[in-house]
């Protein structure tokens, strides 16, 4: 009766072991998006280089747009460098790093991480609604007011991930 017993726990442990081993799976994910972040890296170095002999020349608010698009790629940049490191960190298994190299690795929880890329999405919409009034000439009323509602809504969703966070936190 013994060995039906432990047959039996190991029958039910199984499951248990494919199911925590599929989190291996998501390793995938975030090399390709290491890659594809090394590919927009070199995007953003060819666009500043066929950019930067125009700069003394740009108007101001030409400037201040492309200006505005290195800020906005970057931010992008940065939200998939967030999500690499601490969704590897949360789900897959802690990243070994001295102390005082990244002192915030292991604090970035899952809602954590909901709250920051939401703000990451406002900063990031952000640009582009300043590029839509920076730009007007070139958009119709009803779209600048759509831009401006989509705006408003990425803000009371993120403003909504904090207040959640803030309620369930132990």
């Amino acid at each position: 009766m013994d060995s039906k017993l432990q047959a039996q726990r190991a029958l039910e442990r199984l499951p248990q072991r494919i199911i925590l081993a599929s989190r291996w799976i998501l390793v995938v994910f975030y090399a390709v998006l290491a890659l594809a972040l090394a590919a927009f890296a070199t995007a953003f170095v060819v666009h500043f280089v066929q950019m930067a002999p125009q700069l003394f020349t740009m108007r101001e608010t030409d400037l201040i747009l492309a200006l505005l698009g290195l800020v906005d790629a970057t931010l992008v940049a940065s939200l998939v460098v967030m999500v690499i490191i601490s969704g590897y960190d949360n789900f897959v298994g802690q990243i070994s790093a001295p102390d005082q190299a990244l002192p915030w690795l292991g604090n970035l929880d899952a809602s954590a991480l909901k709250i920051k890329i939401a703000a990451s999405i406002v900063a990031i919409s952000s640009i582009e609604l300043l590029e839509v009034f920076l730009n007007g000439d070139h958009y119709s009323a009803g779209q600048v007011v759509a831009a401006i509602a989509l705006q408003l809504t990425f803000v009371v969703s993120a403003v909504g991930l904090g207040i959640l966070a803030r309620l369930t936190r132990k």
